[in-house]
């Protein structure tokens, strides 16, 4: 379904479907808080991403200028997106691919499900894709009797473990080398080691059988490239490159936002997203997919299938404001820096998108009520910002989007926090008040002292903004009064 620059699809507004409610973060990240070995899994393997990305950063020429060249790129392509999605539909359609506009996941999971059925598909093999974790795709298939396997490594030990993806980047980066052992022993039948390349040799014995046998491939876009209606594919494993070459169809699910202009524009962002997202200065395997083969003896699928996506982005794109968090690549540096993440794990955003970007991106995607309480999830600090490779200002647009929470919500303690702004106000500006108020607040707060600082848990209004922060003592005497009775000459 084509989008238009005003974020108006046609021919209609879509609406995400098929998502599942999204818990409480409160209640999950405290969980999460509670599991030492799963927080120090986390803090190590962000801890070497953000290691690495800033030493492969350090030695990259003009990084900063590509970063804002990406930055105009992707916001060049959003105000004019509906003449970039006919431009490539049509461009992917010349070379004899077919193209399927999805308002919402039920749309693209029927889509998949039906090209399947007339093809006589019955083993799917699945590269590693954030947007059909967003569709639940593998739920959708399986539901119509079809076998999916996942074949990135990390994907692989989360569907045998039965979870969702706790990264953007490395799935199971919650995973330590012994859970990993355990489960293969479990599920694969295999003895039990913790040898990190023992177990990565029995998933690749494994999945080759899989790639061999399956008839239907499904990957992801990372970029779309308008000009020539071609696929970009990055990764690490190979496991994309076979999973969109030896199954003879190969559907690829694109958010509706992944595209750029010119083939041209794709050499800015590949400066950037593999610096960004591992420290590598390239990723092991760049695929460019153009089209479906015209001949028998051509190597590759006998067809191409691409599903456009909306599921939720018009809506997000119609906000001038907003629309600025459909510039992410999805390179998971955010996720990395973040110490809300760091301290709470992937698994407590509940939905498939995580960190910074995730708490920005699942309220207005997935449509949860539910998931209101995600902008709030975040300390504001900056860091992501400063690390993301297109700019987009997370702290700003958290606190816009705090905003409309507050003001579509409008729970009690949004009106209490109305009403002590107005009082704090009034007070600021009458110093009369002030120095009164002040000197009161000196007096009572020896009720509340220990240890240097105030605890209020007992305290109306402030015990849920202490919970979690300390509340200095007031000084014995204000600056002004030492200002009257000792500097001043």
């Amino acid at each position: 379904m084509p989008v238009d620059s005003a974020g108006h699809g046609k021919p209609g507004s879509a609406h995400a479907g098929r998502q599942s409610s999204v818990p409480s973060f409160r209640a999950s990240a405290r969980s999460a808080l509670a599991q030492p070995a799963l927080l120090r899994a986390v803090s190590l393997a962000t801890s070497k991403f953000v290691s690495a990305r800033q030493q492969t950063v350090a030695q990259t020429p003009g990084f900063e200028e590509a970063r804002e060249q990406a930055h105009q790129i992707k916001q060049h392509v959003l105000r004019n997106l509906d003449r970039y999605l006919e431009e490539f539909a049509a461009r992917v359609e010349e070379r004899g691919g077919q193209v399927h506009w999805a308002a919402d996941a039920s749309d693209a999971c029927a889509y998949i499900a039906a090209v399947a059925a007339e093809n006589g598909a019955r083993r799917v093999v699945k590269s590693k894709s954030m947007v059909s974790e967003e569709i639940e795709l593998n739920q959708a298939l399986e539901s119509r009797g079809l076998e999916v396997t996942e074949t990135d490594l990390g994907e692989y030990i989360i569907q045998l473990a039965g979870e969702k993806p706790s990264h953007l980047l490395a799935p199971a980066l919650h995973k330590s080398r012994s859970e990993v052992g355990k489960l293969f022993a479990q599920e694969l039948g295999m003895a039990y080691t913790d040898n990190i390349e023992q177990l990565a040799a029995a998933a690749r014995r494994t999945l080759r059988h899989k790639f061999l046998d399956a008839e239907l491939g499904v990957s992801g876009v990372n970029f779309g490239i308008a000009e020539t209606g071609t696929i970009v594919i990055l990764e690490n494993e190979g496991n994309a490159r076979l999973t969109t070459s030896l199954p003879r169809i190969h559907v690829a699910v694109m958010g509706a936002e992944k595209l750029i202009p010119r083939l041209q524009d794709l050499v800015v962002f590949l400066k950037l997203l593999p610096r960004s997202a591992t420290g590598q200065t390239m990723t092991s395997y760049v695929s460019l997919i153009t089209g479906a083969k015209t001949h028998s003896a051509d190597e590759g699928p006998e067809q191409l299938h691409v599903v456009i996506l909306d599921n939720g982005r018009s809506r997000l794109l119609a906000d001038e404001v907003q629309r600025e968090a459909l510039f992410c690549i999805r390179c998971g540096a955010c996720l990395n820096i973040c110490p809300v993440y760091r301290s709470a794990g992937g698994h407590s955003y509940g939905w498939v998108y995580q960190g910074p970007i995730g708490a920005l991106i699942t309220p207005q995607l997935s449509g949860n009520e539910s998931a209101s309480e995600l902008p709030f999830a975040s300390s504001l600090c900056g860091a992501c910002l400063e690390v993301c490779p297109v700019k987009i200002n997370i702290p700003s647009l958290l606190l816009d989007l705090r905003s409309k929470v507050a003001v579509a919500h409008q729970p009690p303690s949004s009106r209490r926090e109305a009403m002590l702004a107005a009082g704090f106000s009034f007070v600021m500006r009458h110093p009369a008040w002030y120095r009164l108020l002040a000197a009161v607040a000196r007096r009572l707060q020896r009720l509340a002292l220990k240890d240097g600082a105030m605890r209020t848990s007992s305290v109306p209004l402030l015990s849920a903004w202490t919970e979690s922060r300390d509340f200095p003592a007031m000084a014995p005497r204000s600056f002004d009064q030492i200002w009257r009775e000792e500097l001043r000459g």
